[in-house]
């Protein structure tokens, strides 16, 4: 039984079904005429009968709940003997069987029963008017041919039906892949924001939080060790903690979103890297040469030229045990440029050698200068700079130091040169006796740090290094 159309079936469906809907109104049309016109009363009575028992069996059909196939066959049957019936009793009413043929397609089960059933009612009628008009070879073969003609329109229906469903069927197979395949792109969409929020803010925990937390270690312990013999020196070390904690909560306060993104001050690049390497300075006692020109450039690069910095040089101070450290920046029309230097030990850039820890740091494997491949150091950088479509390249060799070069191809004016680079230098030990570059501030200042006593004594600037 062909269920009623809804939105999305074909147009022959609707045809079908609109028909159907047709054929009753004229039903309900000959039924008026047979109450109103001059018809004998054996033929009205009859005739409204036979209608009146084909309604009430198409109103059980389309209200039955269960053994609707049953139901339907069982109609067809009513049908076909009622049109073969009203033919013999009443002059034209073999139309019914054309009026009615769509039924024949909706009530079947199957194609070949809905064949079946039509050519039932064909020759029902055929016999039907034959024997109204007198049995003879002239009136039957004038009934066969005119039911024939519309047999063959309702084996065409009964043929054009089930590939109008399959396409119907089609359409809503496809309609549920494309649901699915829209949901599964939603989701895979919000696993893959979740996941690129996850990496940003471990990076911004690595280079800010993670790096002002060690710095608070080494510094307390330092302190601690030379409370009795060199208390000046501890206050200063104390202080040092006390800012880089506050340095610390503030940036806490950015990623939970309680302060600006970017968790810098407004100000050029040079002045926010002489900050962070006045903070350096204080730290370690290791001598800088800086060359920091003003150069313009737009809020995002300048933090991340400040991320680059304070990664490179947390790794100098954990890893390189160097002893001068120089930092250049420059512009010009296709970008910026900002080189990192040291004079410590060195590496063998290449993958991380068995005895990498999981934080990233050398482990046992980073004694032979081989680069771990884990943590935020280096591969955090990179990753970093790809979003301005810049590039980190590494330079080292076991003894000869290490070079950081990062570029970010950001077109800016040629910077006013400056007469004459003055380096920042601090004798270990004698951090407390000479002036800084500036006044370190929570303005993106690096975190991290060791106090001016104690010596680095593992690695270098790695990719990958926390």
């Amino acid at each position: 039984m062909l269920p009623r159309p809804r939105r999305g079936d074909p147009l022959w469906i609707w045809l079908l079904h609109g028909w159907d809907v047709f054929s009753w109104a004229i039903i309900g049309l000959l039924t008026l005429a047979t109450l109103l016109g001059d018809v004998p009363a054996g033929d009205r009575y009859g005739s409204l009968a036979l209608l009146a028992v084909l309604a009430l069996g198409y109103a059980a059909v389309r209200r039955g709940q269960r053994n609707t196939v049953r139901l339907a066959s069982g109609y067809l049957v009513v049908l076909i003997v009622v049109v073969g019936l009203l033919s013999w009793l009443r002059d034209g009413f073999g139309v019914l069987y054309t009026v009615t043929l769509s039924q024949f397609v909706i009530f079947a089960n199957t194609p070949r029963s809905a064949i079946v059933h039509s050519g039932l009612g064909a020759l029902a009628i055929t016999l039907g008017g034959s024997l109204r008009q007198g049995w003879g070879v002239d009136s039957l073969a004038t009934n066969a041919t005119s039911s024939v003609a519309v047999y063959a329109v309702g084996v065409v229906m009964a043929l054009v039906t089930p590939r109008a469903l399959a396409v119907r069927d089609e359409r809503a197979r496809l309609r549920r892949r494309l649901a699915d395949a829209e949901q599964q792109l939603v989701e895979a969409q919000k696993r893959q924001g979740a996941a690129e929020e996850r990496e940003r803010i471990a990076r911004e925990i690595h280079d800010t939080l993670a790096q002002g937390f060690a710095s608070i270690v080494v510094l307390a312990e330092a302190a601690r060790a030379g409370l009795a013999a060199e208390p000046a020196k501890s206050a200063q070390q104390l202080q040092s903690i006390e800012r880089t904690a506050r340095e610390n909560l503030a940036e806490a306060r950015v990623l939970v979103g309680a302060a600006p993104r970017d968790g810098v001050a407004a100000g050029s690049v040079a002045t926010t890297l002489r900050r962070t390497l006045d903070r350096f300075v204080e730290d370690t006692g290791l001598t800088v040469e800086a060359e920091l020109p003003d150069v313009d450039c737009d809020q995002p690069t300048r933090i991340a030229l400040l991320r680059c910095t304070q990664e490179s040089l947390a790794n100098v101070r954990k890893h390189a045990a160097a002893s001068t450290v120089g930092v250049v920046l420059t512009a010009g029309p296709e970008g910026i440029e900002l080189e990192i230097t040291d004079d410590g030990k060195g590496f063998v850039p290449g993958p991380a050698a068995r005895g990498a820890t999981d934080d990233g740091s050398a482990g046992d494997g980073g004694r032979d200068g081989a680069v771990p491949a884990g943590g935020f150091g280096l591969g955090g950088m990179r990753r970093r700079l790809a979003e301005f479509g810049g590039e980190l390249t590494v330079t080292s060799s076991p003894g000869d130091g290490t070079r950081i070069l990062v570029t970010v191809p950001v077109p800016v004016p040629v910077p006013v040169p400056v007469p004459e680079p003055v380096p920042v230098t601090a004798a270990v030990g004698a951090v407390a006796d000479r002036p800084l570059l500036d006044v370190p501030s929570a303005d993106g200042s690096p975190s991290g740090g060791s106090p001016a006593d104690v010596s680095p004594t593992t690695g270098t600037a790695t990719d990958g290094q926390v």
